[in-house]
């Protein structure tokens, strides 16, 4: 752990303790709490979510869909991209560059799913990156989070040649964002996202996912209140008996990362059918307890009806509405704001 702690750089150990040090001179909301280059917020954490998944609605619908919802506005929209799509899309960029409203976005892009990762990292798709820089440049000029091919852990295949080992994920993410900066995109902010599942973390390649400090910005996880977990607390440091060395994620983030910010990139509350009003009771400890957390500077919600497991909307169940409302209202999420274009 000591040769880890040392690994990481003094630079993004200033980078993150700078924000820190103006917040404790300012009050929520005040001119004094401002984001940095690399959009940590210096007071409090971003607002965001991932709105009305899986139902078909166009992202503008589906976000003013859940603002309206959840009575406030999301600092952060995290949307989905895949292949050669270009992002952001023409919509993406309007809801960024609201004058009223402006926002960050959470662009999270998976290249291909037709070659393999050591395939990528070899160039592959060297053309497809080079199209992408070139509309980024010309499109949008602000500042936004890429995570590239999230929740890399189920996709492994440990398998002798097979493209897609841990280490093939860390040098296509590297090739991906190294390509993408030496073609003029110096605007995203880079985002290695993990699964936040302990069996993942428990695997003897887990460590060989990471690709290197210099290509990211945040690390993030993608946790969900399944049956095991209670409460907030729970559901950013899950553990389990069978796998006792594992402290939990954002545990394990403050050690192998002490430097770097910490984003919840997708989270969701499923539903309890024996208790409906688990999903209140669940909000309302992420409002108690989230300042346990100073590492953790953004928390993106994951709203979706048809999520895989189950529904995730947060304004289902015994007053999940009005807990979710006033934790999206919550002073520390609204601390500091977006930086307009």
């Amino acid at each position: 752990m000591a040769a880890t702690l040392a690994a990481c750089s003094s630079a993004e150990g200033s980078d993150l303790r700078a924000p820190a040090q103006a917040a404790r001179q300012a009050s929520p909301g005040s001119p004094a709490c401002t984001a940095t280059t690399r959009l940590i917020p210096s007071c409090g954490a971003w607002w965001g979510i991932a709105p009305e998944v899986f139902t078909g609605a166009p992202v503008d619908e589906a976000l003013h869909g859940a603002e309206s919802r959840m009575g406030a506005t999301a600092d952060v929209l995290h949307v989905y991209h895949r292949g050669s799509e270009l992002f952001p899309t023409e919509a993406e960029v309007r809801l960024a560059r609201d004058p009223a409203k402006p926002r960050l976005l959470m662009i999270n892009w998976k290249p291909s799913f037709d070659h393999t990762w050591a395939e990528i990292a070899d160039g592959a798709l060297d053309a497809r990156i080079d199209r992408l820089t070139a509309y980024i440049r010309r499109t949008f000029p602000e500042r936004f989070f890429l995570t590239v091919h999230h929740e890399p852990e189920n996709d492994v295949d440990g398998a002798s040649g097979s493209g897609m080992q841990a280490a093939d994920y860390a040098a296509m993410f590297r090739h991906v964002v190294e390509r993408l900066r030496a073609g003029g995109v110096k605007n995203a902010v880079t985002v290695m996202t993990y699964m936040g599942a302990p069996n993942w973390a428990a695997k003897s390649w887990f460590e060989d996912l990471y690709p290197g400090d210099d290509v990211v910005d945040w690390v993030a996880m993608d946790p969900y209140a399944d049956d095991r977990v209670q409460d907030f607390d729970g559901l950013v440091n899950k553990t389990r008996k069978e796998y006792a060395q594992w402290p939990g994620f954002y545990r394990w983030m403050q050690s192998r990362f002490p430097g770097k910010p910490v984003m919840v990139a997708e989270w969701g509350v499923f539903e309890r059918p024996l208790d409906p009003s688990f999903k209140r009771a669940f909000f309302e400890s992420v409002q108690r307890q989230i300042k346990r957390y100073p590492q953790i500077k953004a928390l993106l919600y994951f709203d979706s009806p048809q999520a895989p497991r189950g529904d995730t909307s947060f304004d289902t169940g015994s007053g999940a509405d009005r807990a979710f409302s006033e934790l999206a209202r919550d002073p520390y999420f609204r601390a500091t704001r977006v930086p307009r274009p």
